[in-house]
């Protein structure tokens, strides 16, 4: 591998066929110490493993002679309407792997009909960002030390027309990441929170030699239940929050009025030796019902997985590294054609499984034995 990283291509290679086939070619594209740090888990990434291997062990049961020539993936997620189940999870920088950054990502999916979530962490405004999007634009919220900061944040979302708010709530740590460390990753200098440039300064902290800079330090910072309720009265834009595992937090998020939640763990990236996230959806719907809004993020690679998660309760599915490494190879032509491969493959297997329609996919559809 070259030390220095190749120009995003003008066109898409063709042996570059799967999603799965970006990483590859990222890899020429990305300097070693940003890739190790997108590809990278947390501590050993068992849980990053898990991820695949959990969604690999799930086998489809396909019946056939059904009439799929109606056949469509549009559906209606608390009442929006999408061309196909497929959102782009937020991720940080997208700058670290291509000049256009979030731009270009932005008009990958309004091109392929594909919601977005924009992350605090963006290198382009959360305002330039919505300016591209004619597709859903949910902004995706890190709780600030400042609240006031915080509620400045979430006005900002609100006066750039995003329609949803998903507050992260699983990495209030960076966790373990040695896999980064061990590159000698650290953000370039070019790159930049700009959402946090008008933050205000991180008041300074003392601490006596018996206490923790982990809990009497850095979690001072991070938000609990009680945060959520005081969020839940600045803003009129329905919450969704991502990073739950548990079912019972699931059903305390539902209880108080939280909108929906993103069953996820962080894309293995924070807390290692933890379940993949497919492996709780389904005790997470049981827990909270058949209508109540859930989406699945986590190793979502194939049109297969999608279809595996809709099986098992998700509404709606989320891809988080895949955009990077499509945008890395091929700016926003990579992005909308890996976003194309995803919503293809779900229609091939969706017309293969004889199920025409997204309502149609149900746990009768896995061969469990």
């Amino acid at each position: 591998m070259s030390d220095i990283p190749q120009a995003p291509l003008s066109q898409i290679p063709s042996d570059l066929v799967s999603v799965s086939d970006y990483p590859r070619y990222a890899r020429q594209h990305i300097p070693h110490p940003i890739y190790e740090y997108i590809a990278g888990g947390g501590a050993d990434e068992l849980t990053l493993r898990r991820n695949r291997q959990a969604l690999d062990q799930i086998q489809l049961l396909p019946r056939m002679l059904n009439d799929c020539t109606q056949g469509t993936t549009a559906t209606e997620f608390m009442g929006e309407q999408f061309r196909h189940p497929i959102l782009l999870a937020p991720v940080a920088f997208h700058t670290l792997v291509h000049p256009q950054g979030e731009i270009a990502t932005a008009q990958a999916a309004s091109a392929l009909e594909t919601g977005m979530v924009v992350s605090t962490l963006s290198s382009f405004s959360l305002e330039e960002i919505a300016a591209q999007l004619t597709s859903p634009k949910w902004f995706q919220l890190y709780f600030q030390q400042s609240l006031t900061f915080t509620r400045d944040l979430v006005k900002r979302a609100e006066a750039a027309g995003y329609s949803k708010l998903i507050v992260t709530i699983d990495a209030s740590l960076h966790g373990i990441r040695n896999r980064a460390q061990r590159a000698g990753f650290t953000l370039p200098q070019t790159v930049e929170p700009v959402n946090l440039r008008a933050r205000p300064p991180l008041p300074r902290k003392t601490l006596t030699p018996e206490q923790s800079i982990v809990f009497q330090g850095m979690m001072t910072e991070a938000p609990t239940w009680k945060e959520i309720a005081w969020l839940q009265q600045q803003t009129d834009l329905p919450i969704i929050l991502k990073g739950i595992l548990h079912p019972e937090d699931a059903l305390k998020a539902k209880e108080m009025g939280i909108e929906g939640v993103i069953v996820s763990n962080h894309g293995g990236r924070t807390l290692d030796s933890i379940p993949a996230a497919i492996e709780l959806l389904p005790a997470i719907r049981k827990t909270t019902g058949p209508d109540y809004p859930l989406i699945l993020d986590g190793a979502i690679e194939r049109g297969t997985d999608v279809y595996k998660a809709l099986a098992l309760g998700a509404n709606l599915v989320m891809v988080g590294r895949p955009q990077l490494y499509s945008l890395a190879v091929a700016g926003a032509t990579g992005v909308a054609h890996m976003l194309r491969i995803l919503r293809e493959e779900l229609e091939v297997t969706m017309a293969m499984m004889g199920t025409d329609t997204l309502d149609k996919i149900t746990r009768e559809g896995l061969y469990e034995n």
